[in-house]
């Protein structure tokens, strides 16, 4: 069956939640809203780089990157206005003010915040109404938080963009990390909750471990919401491993992690086969990034299920899930 038939046949109602951050989510989003799913997407909030950051230490505003990117991803009004919001203004050498380095998108949602009187929900629905949007997005929380990171030598690295370039800035083994949290209790989004609770699947991943999809799970009230709804719970595994996050990590070390920050177990596992053309794997090798090994009897003792296909789509230069077969795998049981 193709693709866009599988689509028209799934479930008008059933409701599907997306939970994690940065472009891993991008994958599932954009392949989605071609199915009849009712769609939520939730998002981290846990940026601390780039327009962003500006935009924080600017107007105290949360960090929009994320909502940007899966607002893009679910758009449907066209190729126009999805390159409005991914448009980001060139820097002058120097320039510290002004507009230069800022994403669009991001300004367009800080604009309409402040239009909204500073209310971020109406914000984000002004933006689906522009972007005729083929499902919610919502931030997990609406407080200002910072992740961070307390590491094998005993040091603690604050802020998402430390820990996520760190393996990036520096040469040489790594200490690795033992645990993320946030600097304070920082409680969720009411609505994200209830998205969550009145789910039918709840996608976690695919995105970096540790910065992407964990600093969700330490939203207070976010793993409770999801241990108690009745969704299937699914876990989309890497495809590759992360300097400085989640160094020789095999597929049942994440789900492992996974499993321990959300208090329980999820439903499912989807794995890639573990095929990579070799010159990129070679190209990954050389930034110490490796193939995520499909340990399948690991895994199986820690998950009911475990889907495992070939769900990569090579580039000249990296890697990524293939949209189509991606949401094929997650809706294969419906």
């Amino acid at each position: 069956m193709g693709f866009s038939r599988m689509a028209k046949d799934i479930q008008t109602e059933k409701r599907i939640v997306t939970i994690g951050g940065g472009t891993g989510p991008f994958a599932i989003l954009s392949s989605l809203k071609h199915t009849r799913c009712a769609i939520t997407a939730i998002v981290s909030m846990a940026d601390s780089g780039g327009s962003s950051r500006r935009l924080m230490d600017e107007f105290g505003q949360l960090p929009f990157g994320d909502l940007r990117q899966a607002l893009v991803a679910l758009s449907r009004n066209g190729v126009l206005w999805r390159d409005v919001f991914t448009f980001r203004f060139r820097s002058s050498e120097g320039e510290t003010n002004g507009v230069g380095g800022h994403s669009l998108g991001n300004l367009v949602i800080s604009a309409l915040q402040e239009i909204n009187g500073g209310d971020l929900l109406s914000a984000i629905q002004d933006a689906q109404e522009l972007l005729q949007t083929a499902g919610d997005v919502l931030p997990v929380t609406l407080e200002h938080t910072t992740l961070c990171a307390e590491l094998g030598d005993g040091t603690t690295i604050r802020g998402e963009t430390d820990i996520d370039l760190r393996g990036k800035h520096s040469d040489g083994p790594l200490p690795p990390i033992q645990r993320v949290f946030l600097d304070h209790t920082t409680e969720a989004c009411i609505p994200a909750l209830r998205a969550i609770r009145r789910a039918d699947i709840i996608v976690l991943g695919p995105g970096d471990l540790y910065t992407s999809i964990l600093p969700n799970l330490l939203v207070d009230g976010v793993t409770h919401a999801i241990r108690e709804s009745e969704a299937e719970k699914v876990y989309v595994c890497n495809l590759m491993t992360k300097r400085g996050e989640t160094d020789a990590y095999r597929a049942s070390d994440y789900v492992a992690t996974i499993h321990n920050y959300l208090g329980g177990r999820v439903d499912r596992v989807i794995l890639h086969d573990g095929s990579f053309p070799e010159e990129l794997v070679r190209n990954y090798a050389a930034q110490d990034q490796y193939p995520v090994v499909a340990d399948l009897e690991a895994v199986r003792a820690l998950v009911p299920e475990v889907t495992i296909a070939k769900l990569s789509v090579p580039t000249a230069d990296f890697v990524r899930h293939d949209p189509e077969l991606l949401v094929r795998s997650i809706l294969a049981p419906y």
